[in-house]
């Protein structure tokens, strides 16, 4: 395995030795949805540690591998030679055997299983970290669904998860060509990954004053009064806190139809980021509430990170070498599972200090120094 991330040849061979053959995950477990087995992806194609899952999505309506759970299997796959068992819609059992991360230019629509608008930013989620492992720059290009429930959207990607990376050492770059909305998907983002020699901890205790809230609020082959009106009903809710907003107007190139209205809060030390989609039947109004509500509950706990992005930056913390810490606005049932996952992987110790859906403290001894502690 390449040395990365802060782990070198010497420093993996321990961790390695003290994992089973292979790792055995519980996709029951917590929540019981698909972060398990996405982390599980990333985690044992970067340590090539192979896995076996039983019970995937058994919290979910319908259980098993949808499609753009198949797609993050068979990027990571093709991304870390993998041998795998089990890689069949709805299945409930998979085996994933990698050997070695190769870098590369990479293609995925989520659309090849069964027209799927599955999420383009979950494929991102999961291998990203991958490529990292890589000795050159890949190219990836991602086609699906770019603004659909359940997922972080490409603007949040883009303005709140990346530049957070950026001060881990860590260095992507994405960009958006077409937008993609539930049903019809067929959105397109292409994300270059740069290797990282090390993944740096992330210690910030304080985000600072607001300085600015800054947004859009789109719409795809709808008509722009919808956009005008989530606009002005997100800037006055801000009024009447006290806080300014700057929210443009977009007309998304996409297509299928949708609307979506993103809010990015700019701290002195953190960004953070808040949306919410439209739907048949939902007004704009609402679309507007939802994106503000979610910023003002946010900013009054006065935590550093927002709920997303504490769970999403746990793997990165856990893989570099030394002690992460910082708070979120919420501890939620997607950030405990996917400690319970890092885990089953690496002997990273990771504490929650704060009770479910409310502010909390995330403390994160990774790489070698979670031997230590």
């Amino acid at each position: 395995m390449r040395g990365g991330l802060g782990l070198t040849r010497a420093a993996t061979a321990p961790i390695m030795a003290a994992m089973e053959p292979l790792v055995h995950i519980d996709g029951s477990y917590g929540e019981g949805g698909g972060q398990i087995l996405r982390t599980s992806l990333t985690l044992s194609a970067l340590l090539q540690i192979p896995f076996e899952a039983h019970s995937i999505r058994a919290g979910r309506k319908n259980p098993g591998l949808m499609a753009q759970h198949l797609t993050s299997v068979r990027a990571t796959a093709k991304a870390s030679q993998a041998r795998v068992d089990g890689d069949q819609f709805r299945s409930t059992k998979l085996r994933f055997e990698p050997h070695g991360v190769v870098s590369g230019r990479y293609g995925f629509d989520v659309a090849l299983e069964r027209g799927s608008a599955g999420s383009v930013g979950l494929i991102f989620q999961t291998i990203v970290p991958v490529l990292l492992y890589g000795d050159s720059l890949s190219e990836v290009e991602i086609e699906g669904g770019t603004h659909v429930p359940f997922s972080p959207p490409y603007h949040y990607i883009a303005e709140v998860f990346v530049p957070t990376l950026k001060k881990m050492g860590v260095h992507v770059k994405a960009s958006i060509d077409r937008w993609g909305f539930y049903p019809l998907g067929g959105g397109k983002i292409v994300v270059n990954v740069e290797p990282a020699p090390e993944v740096l901890p992330l210690w910030v205790s304080e985000r600072g004053s607001l300085r600015r809230v800054s947004g859009i609020s789109a719409v795809a082959n709808l008509p722009a009064s919808i956009a005008e009106r989530q606009r002005e009903r997100a800037m006055s809710r801000l009024r009447e806190r006290g806080v300014q907003g700057d929210i443009g107007i977009v007309n998304a190139p996409s297509p299928g139809a949708g609307s979506f209205l993103f809010l990015l809060a700019e701290y002195e030390h953190a960004v953070s980021g808040f949306s919410s989609l439209g739907a048949r039947g939902k007004p704009a109004e609402r679309v507007a509430d939802e994106a503000v509500e979610e910023f003002l509950v946010h900013n009054e706990r006065n935590a550093v990170f927002d709920k997303h992005l504490a769970d999403q930056l746990i793997v990165y913390c856990a893989l570099a070498n030394g002690e992460s810490r910082f708070t979120t606005s919420e501890v939620s049932n997607h950030l405990l599972t996917n400690k319970w996952v890092v885990e089953q992987f690496l002997p990273a110790k990771i504490s929650v200090n704060g009770t479910l859906g409310q502010w909390g403290e995330i403390q994160i001894f990774g790489g070698k120094h979670g031997e230590k502690v």
